[in-house]
């Protein structure tokens, strides 16, 4: 792994000696709401915004980046680790499921 990419794209990849993991995409925190006393918000994923719950990050704000696994924010990132993870997993056509719509 070319030594440009940080911690982030590395967890991101799940590319750990124990062997590969699930991805987790970047994306930036447009809006944050509460819904069933659980804290939630729009997150962009490069032009497609879904909903992400918010819980894990709580210190979030509006126009920080989060790396979102299943729906849920797991960590904030920084941009230009963000904008470097998501070029890397759309380099890798690992974003296919970002382009299904939301229900």
């Amino acid at each position: 792994m070319p030594q440009s990419f940080g911690p982030a794209v590395i967890r991101s990849l799940g590319i750990l000696e124990e062997g590969p993991m699930c991805l987790a995409i970047p994306g930036k925190v447009t809006e944050t709401y509460r819904q069933h006393d659980l804290l939630m918000g729009k997150v962009d994923f490069g032009g497609i915004a879904k909903r992400v719950c918010l819980e894990h990050v709580p210190e979030v704000r509006i126009g920080d980046y989060v790396l979102v696994h299943v729906g849920f924010a797991l960590s904030t990132i920084d941009e230009d680790e963000a904008r470097r993870v998501f070029e890397v997993l759309d380099g890798m056509n690992q974003l296919d499921e970002l382009r299904v719509p939301s229900p």
